[in-house]
């Protein structure tokens, strides 16, 4: 499994090993021993699976507060995505840093956003589908967020805020500096 650390180098695109030939392909696409090797070395417990009908479609930043925080493994089944994560470890180096990424079927790579940071992407395609592992049940009374378009923040989302497409919930998140220290850096 080949895999680049981003600028915050805890948050990591994976790409796994895909053989084909003229039937089509095969590929392990979650393998614990693979990621055990790589330095992931977790439980996943849920997976996850989303659908955006239109381009545009953003959903985040969110993340879990212990004790139900959440990695994700993400990848997208179809379509393409710009991924976000904003780490959200008080005393970090990278607090308050993002970094961001596209993740897509055509690329055939995976995103891996380790606890302690809010999540969040952006459709750049119609019809993409999200299928992610997360190492925690979901457990709406630790669900929180942050405003997507916040803009200590920086993201250079690719659609404007007129144009994004989001749920009530996710535009009414508070910004960054109205968050409470929800997770500390180890």
């Amino acid at each position: 499994m080949e895999q680049v650390a981003l600028e915050i180098p805890e948050v990591r695109i994976l790409r796994p090993v895909k053989h084909g030939d003229h039937r089509g392909f095969f590929s392990e696409t979650y393998n614990k021993r693979a990621l055990r090797e790589a330095g992931i070395d977790l439980d996943f417990v849920q997976d996850n699976q989303s659908l955006s009908a239109e381009t545009g479609t953003v959903r985040g930043l969110h993340f879990q507060v212990a004790p139900h925080a959440q990695a994700k493994l993400l990848r997208v089944i179809r379509g393409a995505v710009f991924d976000v994560a904003v780490d959200l470890r008080w005393g970090s180096p990278s607090y308050g840093k993002h970094v961001s990424a596209t993740v897509s079927a055509a690329d055939w790579n995976q995103v891996f956003i380790p606890a302690g940071f809010a999540h969040g992407f952006c459709t750049l395609e119609p019809a993409t589908e999200v299928l992610y592992k997360v190492t925690d049940y979901y457990a709406p009374q630790a669900e929180q967020g942050v405003l997507w378009n916040d803009p200590d923040l920086e993201i250079s989302w690719p659609v404007g805020d007129d144009e994004a497409i989001l749920s009530e919930r996710d535009r009414g998140f508070p910004p960054l500096r109205e968050l409470s220290r929800v997770f500390e850096y180890e």
